[in-house]
């Protein structure tokens, strides 16, 4: 008797349980997007003739289902847990925690991309940037500081370099590897702060012929938290948050950073974006094709073109101290062909390529 009430009971409240959740997953309203993996939910299906007969309506209900189960994020919190505690698992997901701080694996090196990158550059060189000084660098995701030396796989920084030098043409390399360390980027995210980067920043200045004379006792230093940043979300772990620092002084208060896209005028910082999808935002407002500063407070004769990705949105206001103009592209997001159209090349006197070795080894993302 007793075995039949504990099966009863058993019983009962598994299928209370599944039914709880299915009534709860029907009345909750779906959620548009995620912020913690920083991307869109999946949204209920066209339901037709069409998409039923074809099938297309049965699969993206499965993904619609995944993406809106209730409870999911605390789901995905068990997973990681249960791989990383219980079956002794190095990562989840390409996710790994070292530390206290998150990395995310980029493995194995692709060559043929590196190489893809690098004709891009000569390919953007020929087409506009005839008769400027030309520069290119390397931002070492934080891969290179963990991996290796804590057992995972690890992308070959030196070879990086050598196959660009091998075959970037007519550019001088400025190396950075030697001006950074662990501590230069942030626990959970894939970037670098903006702090931390004097030493950098002054080397890529001086090397391009500008002074490099920056210091951080000439800046104010505002701080907002708590910063998720990207690599937090994908963790799925009660991680410590981070703080993010950007910086100010009479000079940047006065640089106005300019939208090709949009037209219109803002200030280098968007704070207001603090706490939405990306926080990182703050600087420059994100993830943008065209954009420029200008630096009214200095009368140089030099600009600048800066060829680069997210990483530049936190360096392009130290670069900007000390140029009349720095217009950053992003070939991710704009046509080359379509470039000419907004940017006047022949009003530079300098141009930087600057990609993180993430987006090289994977180059087919630039256009």
């Amino acid at each position: 008797m007793k075995d039949r009430t504990r099966n009863i009971i058993q019983t009962v409240g598994f299928l209370v349980l599944v039914i709880g959740i299915m009534i709860v997953n029907i009345c909750l309203p779906d959620t548009e997007l995620s912020v913690s993996e920083r991307r869109k939910l999946k949204q209920f299906p066209l339901f037709n003739a069409d998409t039923v007969t074809s099938g297309r309506f049965f699969t993206e209900f499965e993904d619609y289902a995944l993406d809106q189960f209730v409870l999911r994020d605390t789901f995905r919190s068990f997973k990681a847990l249960g791989r990383f505690n219980l079956l002794m698992q190095k990562d989840n997901n390409d996710i790994y925690l070292v530390d206290g701080s998150v990395y995310k694996l980029e493995y194995p090196l692709k060559p043929n991309m590196i190489v893809g990158a690098a004709n891009k550059y000569n390919a953007m060189a020929d087409m506009y940037l005839e008769g400027l000084n030309l520069y290119y660098t390397i931002v070492p995701d934080k891969n290179m500081f963990v991996a290796e030396k804590n057992g995972y796989p690890s992308l070959d920084y030196a070879l990086i370099e050598k196959l660009m030098a091998e075959n970037v043409k007519d550019m001088t390399y400025i190396g950075i590897y030697d001006k950074l360390t662990l501590d230069d980027y942030y626990r959970t995210d894939i970037h670098w702060a903006q702090e931390n980067l004097f030493g950098v920043a002054n080397h890529l200045l001086s090397s391009m012929g500008a002074e490099g004379n920056l210091k951080k006792e000439d800046f104010t230093a505002h701080t907002l938290s708590p910063f998720y940043g990207s690599y937090y979300g994908q963790s799925a772990l009660a991680v410590k948050p981070d703080v993010l620092t950007y910086l100010t002084n009479d000079i940047l208060d006065g640089c106005t950073l300019h939208d090709y896209q949009t037209g219109k005028d803002s200030p280098l910082y968007a704070t207001e974006l603090f706490g939405g999808m990306d926080s990182y935002d703050v600087f420059l407002s994100g993830a943008k094709a065209l954009l420029s500063v200008t630096n009214p407070a200095v009368n140089n004769g030099k600009s600048l073109v800066v060829f680069r990705d997210s990483f530049g949105s936190s360096l392009v206001p130290l670069l900007a101290m000390e140029y009349e103009k720095v217009t950053l592209v992003d070939m991710r997001y704009i046509f080359p062909n379509m470039i000419g159209e907004y940017i006047d090349f022949s009003e530079y006197t300098d141009v930087l390529f600057m990609y993180n070795s993430i987006v090289l080894n994977n180059s087919a993302m630039l256009r």
